[in-house]
Formats: structure tokens, sequence, C-alpha cells
């Protein structure tokens, strides 16, 4: 049961755009959408609050970062780990 649970956790990647809190990292994620009548593309973004434990981001870092339990009222995802450095 355990194994399932951790198989279908969500992972995103996105850029880190404020590290002002503590053990707290603000990530923007960017995609694309297609509008559904003029098939024109948008950017949408997004931005989530992201546990960072030891406070090893820093702004303009790549993070990748995966779904877990709340850990406060407007965390829900811990920090997998750095894709790219500023």
């Amino acid at each position: 049961m355990e194994d399932k649970a951790k198989a279908n956790k969500r992972t995103l990647q996105g850029k880190v755009v404020s590290t002002k809190m503590a053990k707290t990292a603000v990530v923007e994620v960017v995609r694309t959408k297609v509008h559904p009548k003029y098939r024109k593309q948008f950017k949408v973004t997004r931005k989530f609050k992201v546990h960072d434990e030891k406070g090893e981001c820093r702004i303009g870092d790549k993070v990748r970062f995966e779904e877990t339990k709340p850990i406060s009222k407007d965390k829900r995802w811990r920090l997998v780990g750095k894709a790219k450095a500023a």
C-alpha cells in the first residue's frame, strides 16, 4: 500500500523566486496551455511554497519538488533536489 502511494506522488520542476521565509522557498512553475477555440498557445504560471529543510535553495535555481502531506497552512510540497544552479 505504501509503495503505491509513493509512486503516485506528483513531481514538478520550477524556478525559485523567493527564499525570504525560514525553511521555505517559493517556486514558480511555467507551463503552456492551448486555447480550446483559437488553438493559440499561452503561458500559465503558478507559485508553490516548497519545504526546504536545509536552506540550500537560492533565487534563480531550477529545482525539482514533490507532493507530500501538509507541512503548514500553505506548504504541501517537499524539495527533492536541484536541477540546475543559478
